[in-house]
C-alpha cells in the first residue's frame, strides 16, 4: 500500500533524489484505456450522421468529446514523464527509452495502414508526407498530404515527439522555479492556447487553423500543465478534490457545451467552441490529481483493477490500430443507416481492437522495449557530466 509524500517545508523545494523513486499510481494506467476508447467511440461515431463507421444517435453527440481523448494524453505525458523523472538522467538515456517506448509498435502499427488506406482505399499521399509521418514529425509541418499521413492516428506521436525532444530541458528549468510560478504559467499557457485559436478562427482559413492547432508547439500548455501538477504534488502539496466532483462538473460542462448555440448568442456560443481544449486539459489534469491523491492515501478503486491496468498497458497499440480496422471496415461493408444498434457493432470492433492490441503489445511493443533496455550503454545509466543531466 502507498501512502502520501510528506509535505516539505523549504522555500523552494526540489524533486527527491535520483536515490529516491515516486510511487507507482496503477489508477492512471487504467485512466489511459478510458482515454484511448473515447477517441475510437469519436471514430466510430464520426461527427454527423454520415460520419464514422456506424453513427449510434444514443452516442451522439457527446461521443464527439472523445477527440479530446488526445489532449488527455498529452496532459498524462506531461505528468507521467515529471512523476517518474530522475534527477541526473542523461538526455541521451531519456531519448534512447522513448525511442524504445514508442517506434517500434508505430512503425508496425503502420504497415497495414499501406494496404488500408493507401493501396485499397487510394487516399492520396506523397513520398515525403509518409516518410514524415514514418519518422513523426509530420505535425511540425504544413501542406502534408493528407493532413493526417502515413497511420493517421500518429499526429499525436509527433505532437508527443516534439515535448520528449524538450522535456530534458523544460524539467531542469522547472526545478528551478517555485510552485506557484509554475502554476502561473501553467495557467498562462491554458489562456494562451484559448486566444491563439480565436484569432485563428477569426483571421485564418479552417485549414490553416485546423493544422496550427495540432501544431506541437500550440499543444505544449497541456503536458506544461501535467508537468505542474506532477511537481506540487511530489513537493507535497495536495487538494481538496474527488473524482465524484470532477466528473459532476464535466457532465454540466457537456451539457452546457453542446446547447451552447442554443441557451446562448453566437459571440458566447462561439467562445465556448474555441476554450474547448483549455477546459479539456483542466479537466483532464484534475482527474488525473484526484485519482493520485487517492492511491497515495492507499485507496485502489476499479480503475487499479488488473483487467484495467492490462487494458491500459495495451491501449496504445489500441490507440495504434483501431483507426485501421474502423476504415477497412468502412470499406468491406460500407457505412449503415444511422441507428443505435451500431452500439453493439461499436463493442464488437472494440473487442477485435483489444486483442490485436494485446498482440502488437506482446510480440512488438514490450519486446523492443526490452531490446533497447538491454542494448542502452552503461555510461548512459551513470551520474556523469551533470550538464547534461535531463
Amino acid at each position: 500500500m502507498t501512502t502520501a509524500l510528506p509535505r516539505q517545508t523549504r522555500t523552494r523545494p526540489e524533486l527527491p533524489t535520483a536515490a529516491d523513486t515516486a510511487p507507482r499510481v496503477d489508477s492512471l494506467t487504467g485512466m489511459r484505456f478510458l482515454a484511448a476508447f473515447a477517441v475510437f467511440v469519436h471514430h466510430f461515431t464520426g461527427l454527423s450522421a454520415q460520419g464514422g463507421v456506424a453513427h449510434a444517435p444514443l452516442l451522439f453527440p457527446y461521443s464527439t468529446l472523445g477527440a479530446n481523448g488526445v489532449g488527455f494524453f498529452f496532459v498524462l505525458s506531461g505528468f507521467l514523464l515529471t512523476w517518474g523523472h530522475r534527477p541526473g538522467t542523461l538526455a541521451r538515456l531519456f531519448y534512447w527509452r522513448r525511442f524504445g517506448r514508442i517506434w517500434p509498435a508505430h512503425l508496425v502499427a503502420t504497415l497495414p495502414c499501406i494496404w488500408v488506406f493507401y493501396l485499397w482505399a487510394g487516399v492520396p499521399t506523397d513520398a515525403f508526407s509518409f516518410v514524415a509521418s514514418l519518422l513523426l514529425v509530420q505535425t511540425w509541418f504544413p501542406g502534408v498530404v493528407p493532413m493526417f499521413p502515413g497511420n493517421g492516428v500518429a499526429w499525436t506521436l509527433s505532437v508527443e515527439a516534439f515535448f520528449y525532444l524538450l522535456f530534458p530541458f523544460a524539467i531542469r528549468g522547472a526545478l528551478r522555479l517555485r510552485t506557484r510560478t509554475l502554476a502561473l504559467l501553467a495557467a498562462a499557457g491554458l489562456v494562451a492556447m484559448w486566444l491563439l485559436k480565436w484569432w485563428t478562427a477569426t483571421h485564418l482559413s479552417p485549414f490553416a487553423t485546423e493544422w496550427i492547432m495540432r501544431n506541437p508547439v500550440s499543444r505544449l500548455p497541456e503536458f506544461g500543465v501535467g508537468m505542474v501538477c506532477a511537481l506540487a504534488l511530489r513537493r507535497g502539496h495536495r487538494f481538496r478534490i474527488g473524482p465524484a466532483a470532477v466528473l459532476a462538473c464535466l457532465a454540466a460542462y457537456a451539457v452546457l457545451y453542446f446547447h451552447r448555440t442554443a441557451w446562448f448568442g453566437p459571440y458566447i456560443a462561439d467562445q465556448l467552441a474555441w476554450t474547448l481544449r483549455p477546459f479539456a486539459a483542466l479537466f483532464s489534469v484534475l482527474f488525473i490529481v484526484a485519482y493520485v491523491q487517492r492511491e497515495l492515501t492507499g485507496h485502489r478503486g476499479w480503475l487499479c483493477s488488473r483487467p484495467m491496468v492490462l487494458l491500459g498497458l495495451w491501449s496504445y497499440a489500441f490507440y495504434l490500430l483501431h483507426q485501421t480496422l474502423n476504415r477497412l471496415i468502412l470499406d468491406t461493408w460500407g457505412r449503415p443507416q444511422p441507428g443505435n444498434s451500431a452500439v453493439f457493432t461499436l463493442l464488437g470492433v472494440a473487442v477485435t481492437v483489444v486483442v490485436l492490441s494485446w498482440a502488437l503489445f506482446t510480440y512488438v511493443e514490450e519486446p523492443a522495449r526490452k531490446w533497447c533496455a538491454r542494448r542502452t550503454p552503461r555510461r548512459w545509466s551513470g551520474k556523469s557530466a551533470s550538464s547534461e543531466a535531463s
